[in-house]
Formats: C-alpha cells, sequence, structure tokens
C-alpha cells in the first residue's frame, strides 16, 4: 500500500504540474501574439493570433467569452503524466495514452469543427441513417475504436474487451454531457475517481494508484480556472477526464463492480436523451449546493 500510495502521489504531482504548464503555455501563446504590431510582419503575427483566440473561444451560460484550452492542456498533462508517472505498467500506460489522447483529439476536432444541427446519440445517429455524417458521429464511432483499443491492452478475452471497451467510451461520453456549467464535470469526475482511487489503495496496485490520479490531479489543478469561468473542458478535455476515468475503473475493480459502472454509464447516458441533468441538480438543494461550490452566483 506504502509504494501505491507515492504512485498515485506522484501521478496526481505530475498530473497537475503538466496541466498547469500546458495551459499557461497555451494561453500565453493566444494573449501574446496580437501585441506584435511593431512592423507590418508583425500585423501578419498578430491577424493570425486573433483567428487563433477566435478558434478557441465559445460562449459560456452567460453569454460571456470562454477559452477551450482548458481541454487541450488537460490532454496534454494528464498524457504527460501518464507516460512519466512511477507505477504504472507497460500496457496501462500504453493504454492511458492510447483512451485519454485519442478521445481528446476526437473532442478537440468535435470543439472546433462540431455543429449544432444534431444532438446526442440518437440525434447523430438519426443524421447519419439520413446519409449526413456529422462530426458528433466521427466522435461516436472514433471514441468507441479508442475505447476497445484501450480495453483490449487491459482486458481478458473477448467478453471483458467489449464490456470494457463499452465503459470507456461510455464514460468518455458521460463526462461531455456534466460539462455544461462551471467545474460541474470535474467536481464529477473527483467524486466519481475518489473511491476508484482508494480501492487502488486498498488493493495495493501502484499501476492502479498511478492511473487514477494522473487525471485527478490535473483536473484539480485547472479546476479553478473553470470554476472563475476563464476556462472550460470543452469535449476535448471532458472525452479524455472521463476516458481515463472509465480505464481506471476496468483496471481496479471486479467484474461486479465493472458491470455495475458499465450499467451506471448506460442508464445515465439513456437517460440524458430525455431528462436534462442541469434542470435535476437545480431541483435538488443538496446536488445544487455542491454544484454552486466555488462559482459565482447563478444568472
Amino acid at each position: 500500500m506504502a509504494r501505491a500510495l507515492l504512485c498515485a502521489l506522484a501521478g496526481a504531482a505530475l498530473g497537475a504540474v503538466a496541466a498547469r504548464a500546458a495551459y499557461s503555455a497555451f494561453t500565453s501563446r493566444v494573449a501574446e501574439a496580437p501585441e506584435k504590431t511593431a512592423t507590418p510582419s508583425g500585423e501578419v503575427v498578430a491577424a493570425s493570433g486573433l483567428r487563433a483566440a477566435a478558434t478557441w473561444t465559445r460562449t459560456n451560460h452567460r453569454g460571456e467569452p470562454i477559452t477551450l484550452l482548458e481541454g487541450p492542456a488537460f490532454v496534454a498533462g494528464a498524457s504527460a503524466a501518464a507516460a512519466l508517472s512511477p507505477g504504472l505498467e507497460p500496457r496501462v500506460r500504453l493504454a492511458a495514452l492510447l483512451a485519454g489522447a485519442g478521445s481528446g483529439a476526437l473532442g478537440a476536432y468535435d470543439d472546433l469543427y462540431g455543429t449544432t444541427s444534431s444532438k446526442g446519440f440518437k440525434g447523430h445517429l438519426t443524421a447519419l441513417a439520413c446519409g449526413e455524417v456529422t462530426s458528433g458521429a466521427v466522435k461516436i464511432f472514433g471514441i468507441g475504436a479508442t475505447g476497445l483499443a484501450a480495453a483490449a491492452l487491459v482486458s481478458r478475452g473477448p467478453l471483458d474487451v467489449i464490456a470494457n471497451g463499452a465503459t470507456i467510451a461510455g464514460a468518455a461520453n458521460l463526462a461531455n454531457l456534466f460539462d455544461l456549467r462551471p467545474g460541474r464535470a470535474i467536481k464529477v469526475a473527483l467524486l466519481t475517481g475518489g473511491p476508484l482511487l482508494a480501492a487502488a489503495l486498498l488493493r495495493g496496485s501502484p499501476s492502479g494508484a498511478a492511473l487514477a490520479a494522473v487525471p485527478l490531479g490535473a483536473a484539480a489543478a485547472l479546476l479553478p480556472d473553470d470554476l472563475g469561468e476563464r476556462a472550460m473542458l470543452g469535449d476535448a478535455g471532458a472525452n479524455a477526464l472521463g476516458a481515463l476515468l472509465g480505464l481506471a475503473a476496468v483496471t481496479t475493480l471486479g467484474r461486479r463492480g465493472r458491470l455495475a459502472v458499465l450499467g451506471t454509464v448506460a442508464v445515465l447516458t439513456a437517460a440524458s436523451e430525455k431528462v436534462s441533468f442541469t434542470k435535476v441538480i437545480a431541483g435538488n438543494p443538496v446536488l445544487n449546493r455542491l454544484d454552486m461550490l466555488g462559482r459565482r452566483p447563478a444568472p
């Protein structure tokens, strides 16, 4: 257990430091470019910088501009930490890089090129049936494929690969469904990832502990900017966060636990097609208090 705890602390610290460093680098690079206007060539740089800022800027629930660069920063930080954290078995390390970076890249594609004409699994699959390939459909099948590939590295037998792959991909999608208010997706990740980390520590699994700690450390380091409504995870960050926690679940829990997680993910995903999570949370005093913790008052 002592070694597992040390690996968890190292993984969380590496994730936090790498995510903060990536966020600072990404945001400062975009912010500095428009200031370089001393020469004609500098004016070209300024224009490209403004375009880059606009590319990664969205309007939040208040109608205010907010950067999506938190997402790429999380993906970069968590991937770097997964590559460097001690205690991770080689196959688990490779699975983490595949699940986190793969789902993050597909999420970034949807962030940059996605449209709102189709929403949810039903909307994207209906559009696909009509011959329209939406960015959401690309992401659904892409994250499904990366989830199965990551699961193949940590599973025994084809049935386990399918179930674990569905859990990883489903968790990636579910995390994104919570990323509708400041800090919500990260809070859900901390509340669900904490027990996974504790389970890995109790089992004395250095690999499982490090795997759970990496995304939690990276997410916690970015939480202040998320709560402060300066940045948001977007699809890139939320998909990667969910995928990594899904991978931690399938590598840490026993068969019954894995099936329970898969069932929960499936039920919540199906419910999201009919029910607004935001309305449910706002209507429950306890959930609403947790949701508003650290946030500005609701508009």
